[in-house]
């Protein structure tokens, strides 16, 4: 597929953790600009997942890449990276809801 004239390779295609965790800091180091729009209200929870998906075509067409093993290698990173955050946020969010029951079982039991 072409877009913006530059050929994506198939190989490229695919979900990137780090394009959806990091869009904004993964857009600007990868000089793709279109995951910005995730700054505009209620538009940024479609967007967050189409920046996921397309974001490794976006940083093929925008890289100065030569070869998809060096392409690979670098998303490689921006993956693991996102991968982890996303784990990380889980079980915070998870932490965060244990939290607010233990505290709210602990008020509400003396009533």
């Amino acid at each position: 597929m072409e877009e913006n004239g530059k050929q994506i390779p198939d190989e490229v295609k695919g979900w990137n953790w780090g394009a959806f965790m990091f869009n904004i800091f993964w857009g600007i180091g990868n000089k793709s600009y279109l995951p910005l729009l995730v700054l505009i209200p209620i538009f940024n929870l479609v967007w967050f997942f189409i920046v996921g998906f397309k974001g490794n075509g976006w940083a093929w067409q925008k890289g100065n890449y030569t070869d998809i093993e060096t392409f690979k290698a670098v998303q490689k990173t921006w993956n693991r990276a996102g991968l982890v955050f996303f784990i990380l946020w889980i079980i915070g969010l998870l932490a965060y809801f244990a939290f607010i029951a233990l505290f709210a079982s602990l008020l509400f039991s003396n009533y």
